[in-house]
């Protein structure tokens, strides 16, 4: 069929139709989705970017100029893949990139800029990942099961590591002489 008929067919909300551009493009849908993200978007992303296109479509099949439907699929293809490309880039924390002075909200109730500078230090001293971890956590406010699927650990691991690592902050601090 051609396409002319197909995007009047889906103007019409005709579901024959809407199954038959979703048999068609599919593949081209999934190629773009997979060539903007530059390989960087799971496979579960790219079938949630092309679900979500195809919805998109039927959304506003209205819109559909006669000749347009491929070059309109390709384009709302395009504009899914960069909009879930931002919200996965919001998930990737350069921990190189943090500085300790403009948010150090894990000490918010301390009394002193001594215990602070401490505590800068104890951290920066952390070897990775429990520094990312401390870090994902705490300043980047990340939920555990965030932090594991990000890398690629347990959430158990996460957790654990946590606590542990809290620990060797608590006991290094007391050492320094300060009360927790």
């Amino acid at each position: 069929m051609n396409e002319q008929r197909l995007a009047a067919r889906l103007r019409k909300k005709d579901e024959k139709a809407f199954e038959e551009v979703i048999k068609k493009y599919r593949a081209l849908v999934v190629t773009i989705i997979y060539n903007v993200s530059k390989g960087s978007l799971t496979k579960e992303d790219i079938e949630e970017v092309a679900s979500d296109v195809f919805i998109t479509l039927w959304n506003n099949a209205d819109k559909i100029i006669d000749d347009k439907l491929k070059g309109y699929i390709c384009c709302i293809s395009k504009t899914r893949a960069l909009n879930k490309l931002s919200t996965v880039k919001s998930n990737i924390v350069n921990i190189e990139d943090y500085d300790f002075e403009d948010n150090f909200s894990i000490i918010d109730h301390t009394e002193t800029m001594d215990i602070n500078n401490e505590l800068k230090k104890i951290i920066e001293s952390i070897t990775d990942p429990d520094k990312e971890i401390l870090i994902r956590y705490y300043f980047y406010y990340q939920s555990t099961s965030k932090i594991a699927e990000v890398m690629n650990i347990n959430v158990e691991t996460v957790k654990s590591k946590l606590r542990r690592t809290r620990e060797k902050i608590k006991v290094k601090l007391i050492e320094r002489g300060y009360e927790i």
